[in-house]
């Protein structure tokens, strides 16, 4: 018996970290195609350009987290609940309640948002010409609204695969969308300019074209999780007839539960998107004071959001989605109270997302000037400087956004909140200083983000530990996959050297480097011990990759 109910547990296990790595991997790659549909897309738009779209995305973002982002994880929490007491049929009723509810508030947030979008370029963004942006942006919202429904209750079923293709099917017509739109409305946009004596009409015509491939993009995803859903629509019913627990919940209290759910995620979320927005409105007030015009501050703003931002956001994407199969499971685990469970996934979820943001940190910092020249065609100083400086912040942003989401799958839903509140007002000051004393201009924005994502990473790494007793292992989290990323930076950076001198050119040596840097990196962290054999084991075809692994004796004795 005790044999079966092993399996059991090593089954639930393997499934766990299958989810998890399913919905990261299909993160990652949309941060990829995000990444490689940005140089085209940069290259239209120009630096000007990219600070309208930037600036718009971050309005966006913030109503975003209202009416969807914080959707999927309440959903997901709320119905893993219900199905880890086998309550199929309130499971699907909290499903019903906030699809209406997502769908209400979706509507109403884009019709302020599309009306409100000139009055809130002019006032608080201080860019009007953001607004063209902004209101092609705003349609989107009812639709990411609806599809995070979606996602949550297939995430809380345990199932990350619907969500994982959904990105992807997402970011690929938000690639080819955002090109063709960008260059239709750019040429537009150059003939307003001619007529109207405006320069800065084309790249904002451009930026509003740009958008339109996230609103295409979410409506084909919606349409994929809807035929999904009513593919496995037989399955979900008759588990609900199979359910034979009388007592059912009242829409009204799952809605009050939803909101009661919904408000403290909502919160942290905010704030971490507010501090963006916060960020570029205090920049350009301050740049504009400090004597510098519009498109000198807008193109400094267009380096950072589309160039620097463009390549932190990927390893942060895996993060995003390990966090988001974190919460079910935990959730799971925390309803039938079983600690050593709740430990050995936060355990595996934290050393995993350290295991990539390591050689992600120490990559970025050694190959800085090479990956915007190979990505951006853009060999001035300030790109580089902005991602070697804030490379640290993968590390940083990992793992408070993981930390975020074990706090919430552990019930301590207000505490993400608070952290966030005290690391928002350090932040500020930070910045204020960076800009106003130090007069540090656009590495302001990068040495605040930094402030905010170390204060997070203390105040939630201490709410984890007083929430369920856990403390995570030092040397096997941080210390060896550090030591097998260093490890890995030296040989990177020999090997492009040596490839700069001998071959040069702007695609060899640094594509050459990053295939070399990914091998180097395998064979440190397995050399070292960052896994263990059990570990090994542990993952999907584990054995196999364990035998492998034996063969080339590639672990420690």
């Amino acid at each position: 018996m005790s044999e079966i109910q092993g399996r059991k547990r090593k089954q639930k296990k393997d499934d766990f970290l299958m989810q998890g790595m399913i919905l990261a991997v299909a993160m990652v790659l949309t941060k990829v195609i995000g990444v490689v549909y940005r140089i085209p897309l940069t290259n239209i738009l120009g630096d000007e350009g990219n600070g309208f779209y930037g600036y718009a995305f971050e309005v966006y973002a913030m109503t975003l987290i209202l009416s969807s982002l914080s959707i999927p994880t309440a959903v997901s929490k709320l119905v893993a609940a219900r199905v880890a007491m086998r309550q199929r049929r309130n499971a699907f009723r909290v499903f019903v309640c906030a699809f209406v509810f997502s769908a209400a508030v979706g509507l109403a947030v884009t019709l302020l948002i599309f009306f409100g979008a000139d009055a809130i370029s002019l006032h608080m963004m201080k860019s009007p010409l953001s607004a063209y942006a902004l209101k092609v942006l705003s349609v989107g919202l009812v639709v990411v609204a609806v599809l995070g429904v979606l996602r949550g209750y297939f995430q809380g079923l345990g199932t990350m695969l619907p969500t994982a293709v959904s990105q992807i099917i997402e970011q690929i017509i938000n690639a080819v969308v955002s090109i063709v739109g960008a260059s239709i409305l750019f040429g537009i946009g150059t003939d307003a300019a001619l007529k109207n004596g405006e320069e800065l009409l084309a790249p904002a015509y451009g930026a509003a074209g740009g958008t339109l491939g996230t609103v295409a993009g979410a409506l084909f995803a919606l349409f994929f999780l809807g035929f999904s859903f009513l593919i496995y629509r037989p399955v979900i019913y008759r588990q609900i007839r199979m359910d034979h627990i009388r007592k059912r919940e009242s829409y009204g209290r799952i809605l009050k539960i939803l909101l009661l759910t919904v408000a403290p995620v909502i919160f942290s979320t905010a704030i971490y998107n507010i501090n963006q927005i916060l960020d570029l409105t205090i920049f350009n007030s301050i740049m504009s004071a400090q004597g510098y015009t519009e498109k000198e501050y807008m193109a400094m703003q267009g380096i950072f959001t589309g160039k620097y931002n463009t390549l932190i956001s990927v390893p942060l994407a895996m993060a995003n989605g390990l966090a988001a199969s974190v919460i079910p499971s935990l959730t799971a685990a925390v309803t039938k109270r079983d600690r050593k469970q709740i430990h050995a996934k936060i355990s595996q979820t934290l050393r995993f997302t350290m295991v990539i943001a390591m050689p992600c940190f120490v990559g970025f910092t050694v190959l800085a000037s090479p990956l915007m020249v190979f990505l951006f065609n853009d060999d001035s100083k300030t790109p580089a400087a902005l991602l070697i400086m804030g490379s640290i912040t993968v590390v940083l942003y990992c793992y408070s956004t993981i930390a975020n989401s074990i706090l919430q799958g552990l019930d301590e839903m207000g505490a993400p909140a608070k952290n966030a509140g005290i690391s928002l007002i350090i932040h500020l000051g930070a910045l204020f200083i960076m800009l106003v004393v130090l007069k540090w201009n656009i590495y302001a924005l990068v040495g605040s983000n930094i402030v905010f994502s170390l204060c997070m990473c203390v105040l939630n790494a201490r709410a984890i530990r007083g929430a369920c007793g856990y403390r995570q292992d030092i040397d096997r989290t941080y210390i060896k996959p550090l030591t097998a990323a260093l490890i890995m930076g030296i040989f990177t950076y020999l090997v492009h050297l040596i490839l700069d001198i001998v071959i040069g050119g702007r695609f060899i040596p640094t594509a050459v480097s990053i295939l070399v840097s990914v091998l180097i990196y395998a064979v440190a962290a397995l050399k070292i011990g960052v896994f263990t054999g059990q570990d090994i084991k542990d993952l999907p075809q584990g054995k196999k990759i364990y035998r492998i692994c034996r063969k080339y004796r590639l672990l420690p004795r």
